[in-house]
């Protein structure tokens, strides 16, 4: 987003009315990429949502196993919801293109990176984080962790606090990569689980699988199950 320039007064400091003038401003800009986000996304169906790494290279096994995961749940008659960019983000979009489905990619607005992936049939650029993480929840059936780094466990981390909390219905949560994600559960039952901050039952918000099709067919049963 670009920062309005204001003038400095001669103490040296912006007068407060242009300051609150600017946040009035971009009150109206968020407002306009919820309302942009609201009426691209809610008529796309049921769809999943699949995280992981940016730099995940195409030669690594699970961006090969994120293209055959967003495959599947194509097949099954869900659309992919990724981040838009590369990496895993570009593998779930090319398996979910490529089975002919809907395959979303919300991008960011960075820097350095994020340039958007060639496989979306829906495309959207945010400026606000939080926005996109909103978009991502609230059009998913379900959600996939595929390895990652700090914006993969912050997707993951908000999306267990969103369910634990009640402030969203529970929704399954999916970590793919037992050999990757073993070390942090461990961690969550050592430290948050044996120290009482968070209840054994929080443990049940996510499970941990490996293969393709045994993940498509958990979200499947937990579908359901709710619908009976």
């Amino acid at each position: 987003m670009n920062q309005m320039r204001q003038k400095k007064s001669s103490n040296g400091k912006y007068p407060i009315d242009d300051f609150k003038s600017g946040e009035s401003w971009r009150l109206f800009k968020i407002m306009g990429e919820f309302v942009e986000g609201i009426d691209t996304l809610h008529n796309i169906g049921p769809a999943v949502t699949i995280f992981g790494s940016a730099r995940t290279a195409p030669d690594s096994p699970y961006f090969k196993k994120a293209e055959a995961i967003a495959a599947l749940f194509v097949k099954a008659g869900f659309g992919v919801i990724t981040g838009g960019g590369g990496g895993i983000m570009e593998a779930a979009n090319k398996g979910a293109n490529s089975a002919g489905g809907t395959s979303v990619g919300l991008n960011i607005n960075l820097p350095h990176e994020q340039a958007p992936n060639p496989y979306t049939t829906i495309e959207m650029e945010f400026n606000y984080f939080f926005i996109r993480k909103v978009m991502f929840i609230k059009y998913a059936q379900a959600y996939v962790i595929i390895p990652g780094g700090f914006g993969t466990l912050d997707e993951l981390f908000e999306a267990v606090t969103l369910i634990q909390t009640h402030r969203i219905k529970p929704l399954p949560v999916i970590l793919v990569g037992s050999d990757y994600w073993s070390g942090l559960v461990d961690w969550i039952r050592a430290s948050l689980l044996d120290n009482g901050m968070i209840s054994p039952e929080n443990l049940d918000i996510f499970k941990v699988l490996d293969d393709p099709q045994e993940i498509v067919n958990a979200v499947l049963e937990y579908r359901k199950k709710e619908s009976n």
